[in-house]
This record gives C-alpha cells, structure tokens and sequence, in this order.
C-alpha cells in the first residue's frame, strides 16, 4: 500500500510541476531540459521504488500510474473546469497580425517561437504574413496567415 500511496504523490507532484511551468516546458526541448528531465526521472525512481527494488513493487507502481493516468483522463472529459484547470486553454498571442507581447512574455514565447512556427507551417518568412499566432494546449503553436493580398 506503501508503493501505491507514494506512486500517487508522485504522480500529482508532477502533474502539478509540469502544469505550473507552463505549456512551452514539454513543446520545446533543449539540452538543459533534457538533462533536467533526467535528473527528475532519477529522484522521482527513488521516491518511488524506496528501498523495495522487487519486480512486484515496479508492477504495482506501474500499474498504479497507469490506473491514474486513466483515471485523470475521465475526469477531465467528465469535467470541463478540471480539463481547464489541468490543461489550459488555448491561447492567442497573436490576432489580427499584432503580437500581445504581455500574453507572449506570460506564455514565454517570443517572436522567434511564432516566426518558427510560421515558416515550418506555412513557410511564412515576416510577422506582417502573420494573422493570428495561437499557443495551443499542447504547448505548440498554430499559425493563420493573413490571406493574400490583405492588408496589414
């Protein structure tokens, strides 16, 4: 019971980690988060195994991580305001072809983020071929362009 009490605090401790460093954290992984996520899985594998290494405490943690990760999911599509409250809302950093830097630096993107963005998705070269800019609940970001021969 041990294993299936510490697996769930883990669990949510993470859950809540992940939720509060923002969408951007698991969209976009450089070196230093990298090794971070490395560092995290070591702490967390010792929060989680104790000093029980056996094959059936890994199989209850599994299964116990597996079984609210399950859980979660029903409870958000059950839930609208959980699903809000764990996975965000999408949002607009760009409308109308001007960026909401204020939205932007809360979101910690910058316009580099959405001029990637652009080019990889519509090969877009110029925040003025921009319409709209939306970090999605993912943590990605989708681009409108403006249509042609609008002006902006």
């Amino acid at each position: 019971m041990d294993s299936v009490l510490r697996g769930a605090a883990v669990y949510l401790v993470l859950l809540m980690i992940f939720r509060l460093s923002g969408r951007r954290t698991l969209a976009q992984v450089t070196a230093f988060d990298f090794v971070l996520l490395l560092i995290v899985a070591e702490t967390t594998q010792q929060a989680l195994l104790g000093d029980d290494f056996s094959v059936v405490n890994a199989a209850i943690l599994i299964v116990t991580l597996f079984t609210l990760d399950i859980a979660m999911s029903c409870l958000k599509r059950w839930s609208r305001g959980l699903a809000l409250l764990l996975d965000g809302s999408p949002t607009v950093l760009v409308a109308g072809g001007v960026p909401d830097r204020e939205v932007m630096r809360r979101a910690r993107v910058d316009l580099r983020d959405i001029l990637l963005a652009a080019r990889s998705q519509h090969g877009l070269r110029r925040m003025d071929e921009v319409d709209f800019a939306v970090l999605e609940q993912s943590g990605g970001i989708s681009i409108i362009p403006k249509e042609a021969g609008k002006n902006g």
